[in-house]
């Protein structure tokens, strides 16, 4: 080798060792360049002055709590008491969580760690222990108020007073008075009237007590078992509403089941077309792939939005956007195992004197069987919880429950009952779908 050769060769050397320090040292550099851009892009650090941790804690106590409103309403001078404000929720007159005490016109609550709240002729006082009793009477000129401690430029924080609006926020409670009305929150942990409503004679009672009552020969409903009766006034719950989330449930499986197989029964037929080795045409090949590309190419969110204003709102119109975009995705899987075929299996079918379609059925099918379950039965699992969303915008299914609870930013428990039981919908098909791929493309394959 001449000196020149090896000259060059050292060149080379060096200027590719260059160039890769050059890659090692840029690399780092664009991941640096491309989080700062982030950084900086969606206002990180605005992100902070924006979050509200008091609004989150909220939240997630409403999540696991119900707040029980005690209103006043200095128009009417009338008291009344709901679980969540709700009239489906509201106590007989005079009547109450035993929190509360009533003596004529005057309301006693006792928030717990002697902290009262008294309502008497339209006065409201709320003795705090170590700060001692705020006054307030609603008024056509405000809200006339007292304080133990200074007047309300000095008071606490959890004080908040105006001329026309008083909030006291403890641990134990809130209270706000208003020109109007005056309201007591009190949070106590659970779902209140999960089971049954205060108008059913089943409310109140105990576990063991409902356990005797159901085998209890007397009937608490005349001319129905108490087993029948606790079902019925469960099922009918007005404020749970079990029996319309349990049909919106349905809904959402029923949405993504005729979605996924009906794309499953359009795309198959169109695959073959599609197939190298099934359609010898270039331009109808072209054709149906360019199809594929397009429907499946637009989101369903899209497609649901399209069709909601092209047929209007319900589930119908989340499974034919479901249908679109999976027939696209199912027309390029089965496509592609058509095209992995093997032909002998064909040609042995063939020999027999079998025509085309049969050839087909019993060549072919068999073959691609195990990619399509499979494929069908993880869409499906995948559709169920892509119906949920899909249903909030056609007006259909859970996900329309849903969405009007988070639009009330009221009963947050509600919301967490949903999402609990949009996540026990997914895990039961998961579970399904599992133990179906194993029954089914484990026989298909040992067929």
């Amino acid at each position: 080798m001449t000196f020149a050769a090896t000259h060059d060769m050292h060149d080379e050397a060096t200027r590719l060792f260059r160039g890769k320090r050059i890659v090692n040292f840029a690399f780092p550099l664009m991941i640096l360049a491309y989080f700062v851009y982030i950084f900086f892009a969606f206002d990180i650090s605005g992100l902070a002055q924006r979050a509200s941790i008091d609004n989150a804690r909220t939240l997630v106590g409403d999540s696991y709590s119900y707040k029980t409103h005690v209103e006043y309403d200095a128009r009417s001078d009338a008291i009344t008491v709901a679980i969540e404000g709700e009239r489906k929720g509201t106590y007989e007159p005079g009547t109450g969580p035993g929190w509360l005490s009533f003596d004529g016109d005057i309301v006693r609550g006792d928030l717990g760690r002697g902290h009262v709240v008294t309502f008497d002729e339209g006065t409201v006082t709320y003795d705090i222990p170590g700060y001692g009793p705020i006054t307030a009477t609603p008024s056509r000129n405000g809200v006339d108020m007292s304080f133990p401690q200074g007047d309300r430029s000095t008071q606490p924080d959890w004080i908040n007073a105006s001329k026309n609006r008083l909030n006291v926020t403890t641990d134990q409670g809130r209270l706000t008075v208003t020109r109007t009305r005056a309201e007591l929150f009190k949070y106590e942990y659970g779902w209140e009237l999960f089971w049954f409503t205060l108008d059913s004679p089943f409310h109140g009672k105990s576990f063991g007590e409902l356990v005797s009552l159901a085998f209890s020969s007397d009937r608490v409903v005349p001319g129905k078992s108490n087993i029948a009766a606790m079902a019925s006034d469960f099922w009918t719950n007005k404020m749970w509403r079990h029996g319309d989330v349990a049909w919106a449930l349905f809904e959402t499986v029923l949405m993504a089941f005729l979605g996924t197989f009906g794309a499953a029964i359009v795309a198959l037929p169109l695959a073959f077309l599609a197939a190298r080795n099934f359609s010898p045409l270039i331009a109808v090949r072209f054709g149906v792939r360019r199809v594929f590309d397009f429907v499946r190419g637009v989101d369903a969110l899209i497609w649901t939005i399209v069709l909601a204003r092209a047929f209007g709102p319900g589930p119908l119109t989340g499974a034919l956007a479901i249908l679109l975009t999976d027939t696209g995705s199912f027309g390029k899987l089965f496509s592609e195992a058509l095209e992995n075929v093997d032909e002998k299996q064909i040609e042995g079918v063939q020999s027999t004197g079998a025509k085309q379609l049969q050839r087909y059925r019993f060549g072919v099918i068999p073959q691609i069987t195990p990619v399509l379950l499979s494929q069908l039965l993880y869409y499906l699992e995948s559709n169920t919880r892509s119906a949920t969303i899909i249903g909030a915008i056609t007006g259909g299914g859970i996900g329309l429950l849903l969405t009007q609870a988070m639009i009330t930013q009221k009963d947050w428990e509600e919301v967490t009952y949903y999402i609990v039981l949009v996540i026990l919908m997914v895990m039961i098909m998961d579970s399904v779908s599992g133990w179906l791929r194993g029954r089914l493309i484990g026989r298909a394959e040992g067929h």
